[in-house]
């Protein structure tokens, strides 16, 4: 009777692991930009690893690429409709579904990533409408125009968010006057709870989830607070007011905040670009308030992400638009490790304590050593594909696979070692 008991523990228990669903989402695993990938080639031929395949006809964006079973998703702009597509691992499109409403102000291109449970796909429009789609048939399971419907506000870009889900739950940050962040069921599109306002715009920066203590937040960046809202019934937490640029000719650039904040340990790490201190934030222990460790000068990232290897954050600061350095900083203290001008500014991800980094002006691709000595460069190769433009795409590794995103151009690179 006991080895039945056992049995059937064990049959149930593997039926709950099998049942559970991972999730695919802006920039890997937690949005750390890290991957939890193995076994990837430590430096490339000198024309850069092998091209499997690329498609050079999907809709105009800069949507990053997430996947489901056997089936690789990103968002695009057609005819002011903001578009899903679907592709098989060979990179042929499946099928394209109209998702929301394209933002129709400066720069309306796709931005937002879609976010991958099971066969679902959740999406966000430019102009704040969410949808949940199925991710074999490209049918919309619900949708809404939660911007609009919650009197959120919009900055000169429009919304950028990648939307973030939990449990039954699908978050979402409108800001404006009624709320900053709303949770909805993500089956059915319902909206479960709506915090409280900071009357705030939101900015362009994606929520993420952290479990501190015990107590799951979500945390994200407005126009003027870095804020946390309790995940379970959207009680604003804490916030702590943003340092702005001191440079009055950049206080129109003030609420573009694009990079998802690193945490780790009770500490949030938020960056911004355009002179704007970057800085360190430490949550109290009963998570009901946080206040600012450090404050640094030299890592303002745009928007091309900052990633967090072995104690030290590395990523590109802000010079002005069109260029910027590549840096590495300590996580503890702020202090710069090393400063290097490599092409331009760009996107960065890491994996088993390398970086890959994407220069948004010329479209090369570097992999480095994670190491705070210096900026240690192995390899590097250009993408010639895509239409003009920036390469603002953020790279993705996927089963040993590199992919890269230049506006219609998606390019599948074998990163395997041998």
């Amino acid at each position: 009777m006991k080895f039945i008991h056992l049995v059937l523990l064990l049959v149930l228990t593997g039926l709950q692991v099998s049942n559970a669903q991972q999730i695919s989402e802006w920039r890997e695993e937690n949005r750390t930009g890290v991957s939890s990938e193995t076994g990837l080639m430590k430096s490339w031929p000198a024309t850069g690893p092998t091209l499997l395949w690329s498609n050079l006809e999907l809709p105009t964006g800069y949507s990053s690429i997430t996947f489901g079973n056997n089936v690789m998703f990103t968002t695009g702009l057609r005819d002011g409709d903001d578009i899903l597509v679907a592709l098989d691992m060979n990179g042929k499109i499946l099928w394209q579904t109209v998702m929301g409403r394209a933002w129709t102000g400066s720069s309306p291109e796709s931005r937002a990533t879609p976010t991958v449970e099971g066969n679902k796909v959740y999406t966000c429009s430019g102009f704040g409408d969410l949808a949940c789609i199925d991710g074999t048939t490209g049918k919309i399971i619900w949708s809404h125009e939660a911007s609009q419907l919650n009197k959120g506000t919009y900055g000169n870009w429009g919304i950028a968010e990648s939307l973030q889900i939990d449990g039954n739950k699908v978050y979402y940050s409108p800001g404006g006057p009624e709320t900053m962040t709303i949770a909805l069921n993500k089956a059915t599109g319902d909206v479960i709870w709506k915090s409280a306002s900071l009357n705030d715009k939101p900015g362009y920066v994606s929520p993420f989830l952290i479990n501190y203590t015990g107590k799951k937040m979500i945390v994200n960046v407005s126009l003027g607070h870095v804020f946390a809202v309790d995940a379970s019934n959207g009680e604003i937490l804490w916030k702590v007011s943003h340092e702005q640029s001191k440079d009055p000719s950049l206080r129109r650039y003030e609420f573009i905040k694009c990079t998802t904040p690193l945490y780790s340990d009770g500490m949030v790490y938020v960056t911004g670009g355009y002179d704007t201190p970057d800085m360190m934030i430490k949550i109290t222990d009963n998570g009901k308030s946080a206040n600012v460790v450090w404050t640094d000068s030299n890592l303002d990232d745009h928007h091309g992400g900052v990633v967090l290897v072995k104690g030290y954050i590395y990523g590109s600061n802000w010079l002005h638009n069109s260029d910027g350095n590549w840096c590495c900083i300590d996580w503890n203290t702020g202090k710069k490790m090393w400063e290097e001008h490599w092409n331009c500014k760009g996107s960065i991800i890491s994996a088993e304590s390398m970086l890959y980094i994407y220069d948004e002006k010329n479209g090369y691709v570097g992999l480095l050593k994670a190491t705070p000595e210096k900026f240690d460069l192995v390899s590097s190769f250009q993408v010639t594909q895509g239409k003009l433009g920036p390469f603002w795409t953020h790279p993705v590794i996927h089963n040993g696979v590199l992919y890269i995103r230049h506006n219609n151009a998606l390019m599948a690179y074998n990163i395997k070692a041998k």
